[in-house]
């Protein structure tokens, strides 16, 4: 199997093999990013012997992982050959589970997106049966793709919560277990399996695919049911000492008595996210505000009927996410003063409101940040959307796998 190549159990491995498999990752990640490359420049890269380079390039060749395409055009003397990533050589599976849905994708190992599913019916609980239920889908997604299983080379699943990736234990959900999460679900699907935070997983995907330029410095709010964070630091994702950065949802910025989902009262999430935007809907409707959403379904109002009312310019819907966006741009404001990032992206479900969250979000950031700091701070609405805990979680399996220290 491809994933063979990468296969880092030090228990087995000696120590020239395991210095190998770096070799090979580095050659690999050097066809991914720059593209095709004789053993001559192979051999400059990697500060390796003509020898060593073509036995691993053999290697590589027997595992399907690279192809010789023949002599290259040459100024005078014997033309080399010039080899390169084969077509179809390896994928990589991308989870993204929210609340009542998961979308699926993979990408190859250049990064271009193969197939997306977006919008599967799924229900997140944390029970065996849910966990048994998205193993099932994700074999079914496989098999629809019709892309043989063993040139998957590893999945990334994106949760809510707390989640540590570097060992693989999921806090908030399908923590049932001794073992790992991550360990569960390489034993059910046959696959490398890599956990991460959803909100980190997003970050990273349009960090890397989506609204982000020149930017080093950047915060990501993922504005769903619940309230997420990645951060990025001089490129590169802030995990904090246990893994757990970011959680702007729990910071204690209200004096009320609602109960958040961590226990706690007063978190920023119990007055600023979905689920507060739900239960203030259902409220207004009590007390007699009309909305288009009065007909039929006022007893199960979802968060998408209310940002599907909001974008067909249902006033009461408009009103109650102003309100939301004030009190996130309070939020926002603190962290943009601690931070002082150069781009703050708004994505998530709430974000597909536009500019219903986007301009309040605006008036209270200025209104309440430092000006010096937030002049230097742009904000703008995530580029991908649905796609970026996808991306994200494809791009990283796909770090993880072709990181290398030689």
């Amino acid at each position: 199997m491809k994933t063979d190549f990468f296969d880092e159990n030090s228990d087995i491995l000696t120590g020239v093999a395991y210095k190998n498999i770096h070799i090979r990752k580095k050659i690999i990640s050097y066809f991914a990013d720059a593209g095709n490359a004789t053993i001559a420049e192979l051999c400059k890269e990697t500060n390796l012997s003509v020898p060593k380079v073509t036995t691993l390039i053999t290697e590589l060749i027997t595992g399907g992982l690279v192809k010789d395409f023949g002599k290259v055009g040459s100024t005078g003397g014997r033309r080399p050959n010039i080899y390169g990533l084969a077509p179809d050589s390896g994928f990589f599976l991308g989870v993204d589970v929210k609340h009542n849905h998961i979308n699926i994708g993979l990408i190859d190992l250049q990064k271009k997106l193969i197939k997306i599913s977006k919008d599967v019916p799924y229900n997140l609980n944390n029970t065996a049966e849910s966990l048994a239920s998205l193993c099932e889908l994700i074999k079914s997604f496989i098999k629809e793709s019709a892309i043989s299983k063993d040139k998957i080379l590893g999945l990334g699943l994106n949760l809510s919560g707390r989640i540590n990736y570097s060992t693989g234990y999921s806090y908030s959900f399908f923590h049932f277990n001794e073992d790992p999460l991550s360990k569960l679900l390489e034993t059910e699907l046959n696959l490398k399996t890599f956990l991460e935070n959803d909100s980190r997983a997003m970050a990273y995907g349009e960090f890397n695919c989506g609204v982000v330029k020149e930017e080093k410095n950047v915060l990501f709010l993922n504005l769903d049911y619940g309230l997420g964070m990645g951060v990025m630091i001089n490129n590169e994702l802030y995990y904090g000492k246990s893994g757990f950065a970011g959680e702007i949802g729990h910071i204690p910025l209200f004096n009320n008595e609602i109960i958040c989902q961590c226990g706690k009262k007063g978190c920023l999430e119990t007055e600023a996210s979905g689920r507060a935007l739900i239960a203030m809907f259902k409220e207004k409707l009590t007390t007699g505000s009309s909305s288009s959403l009065n007909k039929g379904i006022s007893d199960n109002i979802q968060m998408q009927d209310i940002i599907n009312a909001a974008n067909n310019d249902d006033v009461l819907s408009i009103e109650l996410l102003a309100k939301i966006g004030e009190k996130l741009g309070r939020g926002i404001a603190l962290l943009i003063n601690i931070y002082n990032p150069e781009l703050v992206i708004l994505g998530g479900a709430l974000a597909l409101t536009g500019e219903h969250l986007h301009l309040p979000i605006k008036s209270a950031v200025n209104k309440y940040s430092l000006s010096l700091v937030n002049s230097d701070t742009q904000l703008k609405l995530s580029k991908l959307g649905e796609e970026a805990g996808v991306m994200g979680a494809c791009l990283l399996v796909r770090k993880r796998l072709l990181e290398y220290s030689i």
